[in-house]
């Protein structure tokens, strides 16, 4: 009996690439390809969305800051100082007096609010 001889490995590349196999799965090399463009645009999506993101963080981090920094503007001018200080030129002063209730008629209130 004799002993069958391997083929060189160059015989058996070449029965892999023979030209029907080939045109036998161009549909699997077409599907790869079509997964490969998915996967290149996945990380081109994921890439910008990471940028906006970004983006946004830094936006809103500065609107933050501008929140901040009005409030306590505010805070400042609404404290009672600053507010007299500010109205010295249009002639206004602090009372000195308790403010005085004015009274009103029966008439007026029943005309007001018919519906009580």
């Amino acid at each position: 009996m004799s002993v069958p001889e391997k083929q060189a490995p160059k015989n058996a590349l070449k029965s892999i690439l023979k030209v029907e196999w080939i045109v036998m799965n161009i549909p699997f090399f077409l599907y790869l390809a079509f997964l490969a463009i998915l996967y290149i645009a996945n990380g081109h999506f994921a890439d910008k969305t990471v940028r906006q993101i970004n983006a946004s963080q830094k936006h809103i981090k500065e609107l933050q800051y501008e929140y901040k920094t009005l409030k306590a503007d505010l805070m400042r001018r609404s404290q009672a100082d600053q507010v007299e200080n500010a109205m010295k030129p249009y002639g206004l002063i602090v009372a000195k007096e308790m403010p005085i209730r004015v009274p009103l008629e029966n008439k007026i209130l029943t005309t007001q609010n018919p519906a009580q």
